[in-house]
């Protein structure tokens, strides 16, 4: 199977901001509602990898959007609560620990961004996905953005979407073991996360056992 080409644009090509060109350009070639998808959580040692997929209203599009790693956690919360009241659809899905283990991150990052589109209440006719894949099986044609939580505004709400609800997932995690500090770092490998994996070795079913350090290490606990 041939990989989608990307749109891959220059440095400088990229906007300060995002914006609705991608989406105006496809609601121009009759593709409406369009969805943006993005993921949160490739990196962490720790935690599934959750990803978003919102439908923006065009004529109530929030203030703030911009790639969730570009804002800070009071920020995102904000921009959070004005996506989830005036988008036209808000959709998230996650990947556990363990299904990273059995296939890979890439494929289960994929597999999220497609469960996530799968189960917007509103069906799309486009998405923009964050990267250079567009995830397999989306229900509607789909198209590749590379660094699209910095050119769409779709795809940026997205990345603010799953980034909140994994925070929120790995504090919860940290409030259920208090070895690790998961709610501090999110799953991350920080010194202090390092430091109680050699302490206390992986959590089960939290730790991505086929990330270093661990390589399918036994888990404890």
């Amino acid at each position: 199977m041939t990989r989608p080409r990307p749109d891959s644009p220059t440095l400088f090509e990229l906007p300060v901001r995002p914006d609705f060109t991608l989406e105006r350009e496809a609601m121009r070639d009759g593709r409406l509602p369009v969805a943006g998808t993005d993921e949160a959580g490739r990196g962490p040692l720790a935690g599934p990898v959750v990803a978003a997929a919102v439908i923006l209203d065009p004529d109530s599009i929030p203030d703030g959007l911009d790639d969730s790693k570009r804002l800070d956690a009071g920020a995102r919360e904000r921009v959070f609560a004005d996506i989830l009241s005036h988008a036209v659809a808000v959709s998230f899905a996650s990947v556990s620990a363990l299904s990273i283990d059995a296939a890979d991150i890439r494929k289960a990052s994929l597999e999220a961004m497609r469960r996530s589109v799968a189960t917007l209440c509103v069906q799309p006719l486009m998405v923009l996905a964050d990267g250079r894949d567009v995830p397999p099986g989306l229900i509607c044609l789909g198209r590749a953005i590379v660094k699209g939580d910095q050119r769409s505004q779709s795809i940026a709400a997205a990345s603010i979407v799953a980034k909140v609800v994994r925070d929120r997932m790995m504090a919860r995690a940290g409030a259920c073991d208090l070895r690790y500090g998961f709610e501090v770092h999110m799953g991350y490998a920080t010194e202090r996360h390092r430091t109680a994996i050699s302490a206390h070795g992986p959590a089960s079913r939290l730790h991505r056992l086929s990330f270093a350090p661990f390589r399918l290490a036994e888990p404890v606990g």
